[in-house]
């Protein structure tokens, strides 16, 4: 219902824009984006360095189990940032929840080298790692059933549609019995959605920036079909409706993401 009625709010040009596949990317650039998949993120963070994203303090008000799950116990808490970029998420959870430790991995070599330079890096509290969630190399840095904890915020969006059961798949691994993943990422329609050009046309729902970075525009019922057929069960899963707000710049913009906290079966 929620998709049906973003829908019917787009302008008929929305539509046709988004439906139109005469401008899809080559097969040929297709491949050679993922080939590059990693090259370009690497240019991605040597561009922006640590500017580009803003550290999410509200990790914690919007899973708030992040908090309880860690001051119910004296023992430390075991939690994934998977696809940690700069670190602008495991960094202020360090600041809220002093008894966890991070593993913190990225596609991007250079992105995992700010994360180490950061201020408040230990590797008593942060063990920070290359890695490509697609590929069963998460097992080699993580043991099997030892995290508490997995978020994975705006990452499935940079991966292809192919790839993306794999990536659940090898999350679902290192998370014990019981053990929750906290997901939010780009919803169907999102205004960044429906700014791109149809030249920049992947498939559907996914597009390429000019950059080379791709993103991926997904709706809740997809995100449950992913997430179920790698083992997982759903505890909550709906579109988060916000706006990007910049009065200095006249930017008031609609966003729209999923979110969703899934268990593994015990």
């Amino acid at each position: 219902m929620a998709d049906e009625m973003t829908f019917s709010a787009l302008s008929e040009e929305g539509k046709k824009k988004l439906a139109d596949n005469s401008k899809i990317v080559s097969e040929f650039r297709q491949k050679k984006l993922e080939k590059e998949a990693q090259k370009n993120w690497d240019l991605f963070y040597k561009r922006n360095a640590t500017n580009f994203f803003k550290d999410r303090h509200w990790t914690t008000a919007e899973f708030e189990e992040l908090l309880s799950l860690c001051e119910k116990s004296d023992n430390e808490r075991v939690l994934l940032e998977a696809g940690c970029g700069v670190g602008n998420l495991c960094y202020p959870l360090l600041e809220e929840i002093p008894n966890v430790f991070i593993h913190a991995c990225d596609f991007s070599q250079r992105a995992v080298q700010f994360v180490k330079e950061h201020a408040a890096f230990s590797e008593d509290k942060v063990n920070a790692f290359q890695c490509d969630l697609t590929s069963d190399n998460l097992l080699s840095h993580v043991p099997e059933c030892s995290v508490d904890i997995a978020t994975l915020v705006f990452v499935l969006s940079a991966v292809h549609p192919d790839k993306m059961l794999a990536v659940l798949q090898n999350i679902i691994q290192i998370l014990k019995p019981g053990g929750l993943l906290f997901f939010r990422d780009y919803g169907l329609y999102d205004h960044a959605m429906l700014r791109f050009n149809p030249r920049n046309k992947l498939s559907d729902n996914f597009y390429v920036r000019q950059d080379g970075t791709r993103a991926y525009y997904f709706s809740k019922d997809l995100v449950e079909t992913l997430f179920h057929q790698a083992g997982f069960q759903t505890l909550e899963n709906d579109y988060a409706y916000r706006r990007t707000v910049n009065k200095k710049e006249g930017i008031d913009v609609p966003r729209i993401f999923v979110q969703a906290k899934f268990v593994k079966p015990v």
